[in-house]
């Protein structure tokens, strides 16, 4: 999957019908971006941030994962099947705070809503029962210390970044919005298939 730009991001979003911030600096716009991949175990996803600053657009994409990994496929938390985030705009889903009281990520303080996969393969399903509530679906990092190839543990549901650099700049840009935007972030989640 080709990286997408911020026009392309924009124009994205418009077609869709939901907000993309553009007043002010360090308004962020955090964008899921999810391949039409459906292997299970890869950061074949991205993770996009894009904001104005003095007048001009600023885009990056992070690799990363926007389902979960094949632990958490074939090992559920949930009886009900492994949570895979619904595609859509949730207003406000994060806040900046602990990921698992450990270090400092995007925590999920707002509903959002997930497929359940329960069929233990290796394989993402999209057709199974939708659930709306508080999973801690987060944002965080995977791997401290290097860039991790495949997901594993990292995830089972939550937006996860491959490379933990990438991660330090994505907090670094959400800590300099916070004080001009508030603590809590809006979150798309888009398909491949939008751009």
């Amino acid at each position: 999957m080709k990286q997408p730009n911020y026009a392309q991001l924009q124009t994205a979003i418009d077609r869709k019908g939901y907000r993309f911030f553009q007043q002010g600096d360090f308004n962020l716009n955090l964008i899921g971006i999810r391949s039409a991949d459906t292997r299970a175990n890869r950061f074949n996803d991205h993770l996009a941030v894009a904001w104005r600053f003095g007048g001009a657009p600023h885009c990056l994409v992070f690799a990363a994962t926007t389902d979960p990994g094949s632990y958490w496929r074939q090992h559920p938390v949930q009886v009900n099947g492994t949570a895979i985030l619904v595609p859509g705009q949730y207003a406000g889903l994060w806040q900046l705070g602990l990921h698992r009281g450990q270090y400092r990520a995007l925590v999920q303080r707002a509903p959002a809503r997930v497929y359940r996969d329960n069929n233990r393969d290796r394989v993402l399903d999209f057709d199974g029962s939708i659930e709306g509530g508080l999973f801690g679906i987060n944002c965080h990092r995977a791997s401290a210390s290097h860039t991790s190839q495949q997901v594993d543990r990292w995830s089972a549901g939550c937006q996860v970044l491959a490379n933990p650099l990438d991660f330090a700049l994505l907090m670094a840009l959400c800590e300099r919005a916070a004080p001009h935007w508030g603590s809590q972030f809006t979150y798309t989640l888009l398909e491949a298939s939008d751009l």
